[in-house]
């Protein structure tokens, strides 16, 4: 925590965040090869307030965002509390290639008040990353019907090494979201940013009005701001820790279920897994019963809007004994 330095009890109130700490997070992109100046970048105590951010920019009251569905279920709150309504795209899943956008369904989903399209990269929890085709696609859709794109990118450095952010995207205006939760570990530290790319669109109209909202709440800390370069300058050291774990569970996960009657679904990245189970108890009643009598925590799919049932999302960060035991558990629900 030497990181905390007394620095922090200066008041700077810098609506778009601390200089220092806006050229630590360009380095960051650096390390990915992208480019990004700190005038494209503005801070926020996470990614949920990023949204929160976008959606006041973005929208009006009754306007709505298209959301990818399986994904993550806080984005139904979030778009709630700022008026805004929420369509769905579906990903579909292939038991051969993994997760795919569905284009069509992505098509029939915009109307005339929609304002943006939000992509997950990776999503949560089905850990696949969106493919060169559909990046393109979806910067063609939201360039020929004058939409944002924002994409979320949380997970991004747990994934494949070819894995290329959106920050550099310029075919449409784009908004990308990370932070130090997930980039570093370090969820009890309030930072996240707002990359606004350097699109053909109206990027630097966007970036004045990112930062009035900003300005009106002043929300990030002075000390957090303070500490990050530091933090990201040592990302890599649990970036490691945390990926080794992540591969020895998804590694003892795969050959648990490999003669048991549940199937593990494809995933490129992230810290989660998904199984698909016989449907002996609605997924409902199924965790449940995980939870009171075997003392195990997972997900139900229809927390994720998965199209049906049954699908538990488990997460893949538990200590390797502890994870293994809780597998084994579920599995003498199913026996083979």
């Amino acid at each position: 925590m030497a990181a905390l330095s007394a620095s922090g009890f200066d008041y700077e109130p810098t609506a778009s965040g601390l200089a220092s700490a806006r050229s630590a997070i360009c380095r960051y992109y650096l390390d990915h090869d992208i480019e990004v100046s700190p005038d494209q970048l503005l801070l926020t105590t996470s990614t949920s307030e990023g949204y929160s951010y976008l959606f006041k920019l973005l929208a009006d009251a009754g306007d709505e965002v298209l959301v990818p569905s399986p994904s993550y279920p806080l984005l139904d709150f979030l778009s709630a509390f700022e008026g805004v309504n929420l369509g769905m795209y579906r990903l579909e899943y292939d038991h051969i290639t993994g997760w795919n956008l569905d284009q069509s369904s992505l098509e029939k989903a915009i109307t005339s008040r929609t304002r943006a399209i939000v992509a997950v990269n990776p999503n949560n929890p089905t850990g696949s990353f969106l493919k060169a085709d559909e990046k393109a696609c979806l910067v063609r859709i939201c360039k020929s019907n004058d939409l944002a794109l924002i994409v979320d990118e949380v997970f991004l450095d747990y994934g494949p090494s070819d894995s290329v952010s959106f920050a550099k995207e310029k075919g449409c205006l784009t908004f990308v979201m990370s932070g130090l939760s997930k980039v570093c570990g370090l969820p009890q530290m309030k930072l996240g940013w707002i990359v606004t790319t350097q699109s053909e669109g109206h990027s630097r109209e966007a970036r004045e009005k990112l930062e009035l909202i900003a300005d009106t709440y002043l929300s990030a800390s002075t000390p957090i701001q303070n500490a990050a370069p530091r933090w990201l300058e040592t990302r890599d050291l649990v970036q490691r820790q945390i990926q080794r774990r992540v591969d020895s569970n998804r590694e003892t996960l795969a050959a648990m279920l490999s003669d048991s009657a549940c199937r593990l679904l494809k995933s490129e990245g992230g810290w989660y897994a998904v199984i698909e189970v016989p449907r002996n108890l609605p997924e409902e009643e199924l965790t449940l019963a995980l939870l009171d009598e075997d003392d195990v925590v997972v997900h139900p799919g229809y927390f994720f809007d998965f199209a049906r049932e049954v699908f538990l999302v488990l997460s893949l960060l538990p200590s390797t004994d502890t994870f293994g035991e809780g597998v084994t558990r579920i599995l003498k629900r199913f026996p083979s």
